[in-house]
């Protein structure tokens, strides 16, 4: 990253928003990512040692969101959709098309829904503004997600956890276990290290 905050392989003429702090070992792939980001707060993005993002990730983090990625944590393609708080552990490994979103943004009720969508459609940045309270997505260390997950809002998943491709996770996971399904459930536990299989 240069003074500007360009990457100098970045195919997107874009740049590293201010308050973005990248670890000098971290990688982005390119600032695209950074298109639908809105953070106000320092540290909005926060990229720890060896932290990864590739292409397809996506920042999608309201005026108040923060994010972390833990040492080593790799993201590949994935959306996260943050007003408050995603934290992912160190050495996570989070693949392609995931969502990791801490709030629904949209009301329950349709009329409101309704009154929301006409409204963001008449803005000049398109954006329906949140309604919805978030609750923050804890991802553990070494957890891995599959491919086309979704982890809703106020979920935590422990430690050395593996979701399945194409799960939706509605609740807290348990350290050391596979869950996978929509919605997900557990479907056996992981031994803690590789030296006790």
């Amino acid at each position: 990253m240069n003074a500007l905050r360009k990457l100098s392989w970045d195919w997107y003429d874009g740049e590293i928003p201010a308050n973005v702090e990248v670890d000098e070992t971290a990688y982005i792939e390119t600032t695209f990512s950074f298109t639908r980001y809105r953070s106000q707060v320092q540290g909005g993005v926060t990229y720890r040692k060896a932290a990864s993002t590739y292409l397809g990730t996506m920042f999608d983090v309201g005026p108040s969101g923060r994010v972390v990625l833990g040492n080593y944590a790799l993201v590949h393609g994935a959306r996260i959709i943050c007003d408050a708080s995603v934290e992912i552990g160190d050495y996570a490994l989070i693949s392609w098309n995931v969502v990791l979103m801490d709030t629904y943004r949209m009301p329950r009720d349709p009329a409101l829904r309704r009154i929301l969508l006409e409204k963001a459609a008449l803005s000049p940045n398109r954006l329906a503004e949140s309604q919805e309270k978030p609750r923050p997505i804890t991802i553990g260390p070494n957890v891995w997600i599959g491919f086309d997950a979704c982890i809703l809002p106020g979920v935590t998943i422990g430690e050395g956890a593996v979701v399945g491709a194409r799960s939706v996770v509605i609740s807290n996971v348990q350290p050391f276990t596979v869950v996978a399904g929509n919605p997900a459930k557990q479907i056996r536990s992981l031994p803690k290290t590789a030296s006790e299989e």
